[in-house]
């Protein structure tokens, strides 16, 4: 198994200001690039599931795509992408919320996700928990439950642990700041 080498968290800087002035952006764009971190990652993120894979392996836009895939993959499961307002086609469910910078809309295919199926949600950061409240949600529109949710980064002083716990969801993360 890998780990998340403490050195890599070097390769998250944080954006000062940013999308909007008083937020920090945790920015894994570049932990991304670097292969021997990014193909770890999917590797910690897939091993608390090898032996109790879920039915189906959410991602949130955008970046929660880019680790949920590979972990589907690795899982031998069906990837669904939680996609923002508009993006795709109907018939759709689609659940708005707030976020630390103002508010959004996720959205769901309603045919995609076999109801009764339990999902694993996957996300690069979670801070207030808004946008994995909003997919928690959103997959229950459809007749399923997300049992647990993974993430690359937990921002705790931001509560948002708490309020997935508080749902009732299994919260596992790689690294916190």
């Amino acid at each position: 198994m890998s780990q998340f080498r403490p050195d890599w968290k070097s390769l998250i800087p944080v954006v000062p200001d940013f999308p909007t002035p008083g937020v920090a952006f945790r920015d894994l764009a570049p932990l991304m690039a670097e292969g021997d971190a990014f193909r770890s990652v999917v590797g910690e993120l897939v091993a608390p599931w090898r032996n109790r894979p879920p039915d189906f392996v959410a991602g949130i836009e955008a970046r929660g795509f880019v680790f949920a895939a590979p972990v589907a993959v690795r899982l031998g499961v069906g990837f669904v992408p939680l996609r923002k307002r508009g993006r795709l086609p109907p018939p759709v469910e689609r659940v708005s919320y707030e976020l630390e910078y103002g508010t959004d809309a996720l959205e769901v295919s309603r045919d995609v996700v076999a109801p009764g199926s339990g999902v694993l949600l996957i996300d690069d950061v979670l801070a207030t928990g808004g946008t994995a409240e909003a997919a928690i949600e959103l997959i229950a529109m459809v007749g399923a439950s997300v049992k647990a949710a993974s993430f690359v980064v937990n921002l705790p002083f931001l509560e948002g642990a708490e309020r997935l716990i508080g749902l009732g969801v299994e919260i596992a993360a790689l690294t916190e700041f």
